[in-house]
């Protein structure tokens, strides 16, 4: 295991797994595994945030009882702290650790990564693990492109089934990075494509239902060998600029399929 510097004055702090969402019994086998990483903040030497963890239950519950006949577990990590804090990285280095854990618990299994805003540029950078099959980013925090520094890394997706969606009213983080990033990652990896939520903002409030019915597609497709819906189908398939903005249509889940 990894070793874990202190954070901040509280001492030693570990990132954790805890317990299945939606399980009411310990749970000791999985046909697969995703692993929730909630929001940060980019630089803070304060704990995990309670607010984000529970803004990343509700999807980790809903995920969990969509696949629960092919086994899927869902956690919500619990980060050492809230920040990403610069070249430390230290969600995406508490995300890696969960994946480990997750194998260490369920064995082989298939892993996910679902990350939301700081949390999806955790999923991004720890999906180099050799369990990793497929990230789901949400709305995510990446940097501004400078040249003084490295461009955020994208060879570790290679493999990896990729899907990024984020609300085009996003004030917190602008989705004209996350289309640049979608951009250089389909170069390398055509298993990429990225959904644009038109008129919603950082949280996805306004279209909750279709993010969920695409997440759940997204999931259940990679994992488990769904059948995919049509409109995820073609977005991989389809070449850049068309795959990387594709529009999420109102009632996904409902009508589309």
């Amino acid at each position: 295991m990894a070793h874990y510097a202190l954070v901040g004055t509280a001492g030693s702090r570990r990132p954790r797994l805890g317990r299945p969402a939606g399980a009411t019994t310990p749970v000791t086998e999985a046909g697969g595994v995703v692993l929730l990483l909630p929001d940060g903040e980019t630089s803070s030497a304060r704990g995990p945030s309670p607010l984000a963890h529970a803004t990343a239950l509700p999807l980790a519950r809903r995920l969990a009882r969509a696949g629960r006949a092919d086994g899927l577990v869902a956690h919500v990590v619990r980060y050492r702290g809230r920040g990403w804090n610069g070249t430390d990285a230290q969600l995406a280095e508490d995300a890696s650790w969960a994946v480990s854990e997750a194998v260490r618990r369920y064995g082989d299994v298939p892993v996910c990564l679902l990350g939301r805003g700081m949390g999806a540029r955790a999923a991004l950078r720890a999906a180099g693990h050799t369990a990793v099959t497929a990230v789901l980013a949400l709305a995510p925090w990446l940097p501004e492109e400078d040249r003084a520094a490295e461009p955020e890394p994208v060879r570790q997706l290679v493999g990896r089934r990729v899907l990024i969606v984020h609300g085009t009213n996003d004030a917190r983080t602008d989705p004209e990075l996350s289309y640049r990033f979608a951009e250089r990652a389909k170069k390398s990896n055509r298993d990429t494509c990225r959904f644009e939520v038109h008129a919603d903002g950082h949280a996805l409030r306004q279209y909750h239902d279709e993010v969920g019915a695409l997440a759940t597609d997204f999931v259940l497709s990679t994992l488990f060998a769904h059948p995919q819906s049509r409109p995820l189908a073609d977005a991989m398939a389809a070449p850049p600029p068309l795959g990387l903005r594709m529009p999420l249509a109102a009632g996904f889940g409902r009508s589309l399929r």
